[in-house]
């Protein structure tokens, strides 16, 4: 990255905080991420690493914060539902415009069952995004092609094996062209021989320099890709840094404790 690219992050989170009922999942979380740069979230379970992700793509919409993607600024603290839990026409655009910067990978797949890879890749840019059939089938096998899936683009999910069907995952968040691609957990439910498939998809999108947030415990991952690790624990940003400082050489007591319980393991 260029001196001018690094100037402006591409993410800024400011002060953002989630609650469920009285427990508080996130608390007062600031970070920001440079274009074309890998953060990785790495904590024990249960410390608010999948609510700040789904917070980011307002999937689990931030009670309070501010996060700006691009040129696009939420303030949280302001968008409220109404008590049927629908929000107003502004609020609903303003977010719309928001989560279409980020484009999401989960932990499970999430793929449509009835419909095909191919058909499960074209099907946000044709229904969301209004492109072209012709247009979005064209880009779709591309993508596919791209994740190692060309042979694949006529079949069911069940007929492909859980690496098969992350690598959909990635094709399908990939074919919205979005800013900042936002990963939870994305190996944590496959088996340990398809692991390597969907981190080298990963890899390969790190080296052409797509801006990244990644949720996982593969230590070893991070210390690859990740410009910028951050260690979350009780709903808090603990430690961030590099890698070899947050990984190697913590600072903090909490930190050294999660990598080493990490290495007994």
């Amino acid at each position: 990255m260029n001196s001018s690219e690094q100037s402006t992050p591409l993410l800024e989170a400011t002060a953002v905080a989630k609650r469920f009922g009285d427990h508080e999942v996130i608390k007062d979380i600031s970070f920001s991420v440079d274009k074309g740069s890998v953060t990785v979230v790495v904590g024990p379970s249960g410390s608010g690493k999948t609510t700040l992700l789904r917070g980011l793509n307002a999937l689990e919409r931030p009670d309070a914060g501010v996060v700006r993607i691009g040129d696009v600024t939420v303030d949280f603290s302001t968008v409220h539902a109404s008590k049927r839990g629908r929000l107003s026409g502004s609020d609903r655009e303003l977010i719309r415009r928001y989560q279409a910067r980020s484009g999401m990978v989960f932990q499970s797949h999430n793929l449509f069952p009835h419909r095909t890879a191919l058909q499960n890749v074209t099907e946000g840019p044709v229904v969301v995004q209004g492109r072209p059939a012709a247009q979005a089938d064209a880009d779709a096998r591309e993508l596919l092609a791209k994740v190692g899936l060309a042979g694949h683009v006529d079949k069911y999910p069940s007929q492909l094996s859980g690496g098969q069907q992350q690598r959909v995952g990635i094709a399908r968040a990939l074919a919205l062209e979005p800013d900042l691609l936002l990963f939870d957990e994305p190996t944590s439910a496959l088996d340990p021989e398809l692991v390597g498939e969907v981190l080298d998809v990963i890899r390969q999108l790190a080296r052409e320099g797509r801006t990244m947030v990644i949720v996982t415990h593969e230590i070893r991952f991070a210390r690859d890709v990740a410009d910028q690790v951050l260690f979350i624990d009780g709903g808090l940003v603990v430690e961030r840094g590099r890698p070899a400082d947050v990984l190697d050489h913590p600072q903090e007591a909490r930190t050294q404790a999660f990598l080493r319980r990490l290495l007994e393991v």
